[in-house]
């Protein structure tokens, strides 16, 4: 036999070294096929979690608005892009509304994380304590408080006052994410920062920032979803003219849920899928690049 071969053919026959690392094969080969309780578990909760969807997208493609599906059909499909003027308005306010809060409150929220976390000052425990109020408080109260306040400075309601709602309830998930990004934070290196010359603005926008940015992005991301999903504080808060899509949907309701919202809503979800793995991919690019 050629030794080369032989040589490969004696690697893939090669068992572990230590008698505890064959133990622990011979248990995961036994353990593979059998009952486990966690797998099941698992099962049954992605089941119930994706279920919706699944039944969303199968009747999206239904020919009837009946309960039962009846055929297959793209006639919702082509009602969703030729007859929809208010929903797609509806969506693009949400989208407005989304960004705009989330990019404030991420912006306010990282510069607070970092003014309480890294200074110490008079009245500071106190602070990052009630800045969580707004997370903890149900939003009944955070929409009712937030319509007398612009009631009292005689604001008129709009898309504005959804904007400064959704930044005020959005603000306390950015301190935590960004918070806790910082108390993972290596302080050694700001001291090399400064060493080598730099100032506090410096140290901050070129050493600090791009060390916490996964804590930005995240709570950018929830600032996001939690403002494209909210319905009782833009409800309490709205005006006319700034219907958001889970204002028009839930105003819908009362005539039974259009399967075009079913189709909007699989176009919602596939574009969360692409931009979800896209993200990934673009991460493990970066990754493997440094």
């Amino acid at each position: 036999m050629n030794p080369y071969r032989a040589f490969l053919k004696r690697l893939e026959k090669k068992e572990p070294k230590y008698e505890s690392a064959k133990h622990a094969k011979r248990n995961w080969k036994k353990r593979r096929n059998t009952f486990s309780v966690s797998k099941t578990v698992l099962f049954f909760t992605l089941l119930f979690l994706f279920m919706p969807l699944i039944y969303i997208a199968i009747f999206s493609f239904n020919s009837s608005k009946d309960s039962t599906f009846t055929g297959f059909s793209f006639i919702w499909y082509k009602q969703l892009f030729s007859d929809s003027p208010a929903l797609w308005k509806s969506l693009l306010n949400s989208l407005i509304v989304a960004i705009s809060s989330g990019l404030a409150a991420t912006i306010l929220g990282t510069l607070a994380a970092i003014g309480i976390y890294w200074y110490k000052f008079r009245g500071r425990t106190y602070i990052q304590t009630i800045s969580f109020l707004p997370m903890v408080l149900p939003e009944v109260i955070m929409g009712v408080s937030m319509l007398i306040f612009f009631d009292g400075i005689k604001m008129p309601l709009g898309l504005f006052t959804i904007f400064a709602a959704h930044t005020t309830f959005c603000l306390p998930f950015v301190f935590l994410m960004v918070g806790a990004r910082i108390d993972e934070f290596d302080y050694s290196i700001v001291e090399a920062s400064h060493d080598l010359g730099a100032n506090e603005f410096e140290t901050l926008t070129r050493v600090v920032i791009p060390a916490i940015m996964p804590g930005i992005t995240s709570g950018f991301m929830m600032s996001v979803t939690m403002s494209l999903e909210d319905y009782v504080i833009t409800n309490l808060v709205s005006g006319p003219g700034s219907t958001t899509l889970p204002l028009y949907i839930y105003s819908t309701i009362r005539t039974g849920v259009s399967p075009v919202i079913n189709c909007l809503s699989v176009i919602l979800i596939l574009f969360t899928c692409i931009f979800a793995f896209s993200m990934r991919g673009m991460l493990k690019s970066i990754a493997a690049s440094r």
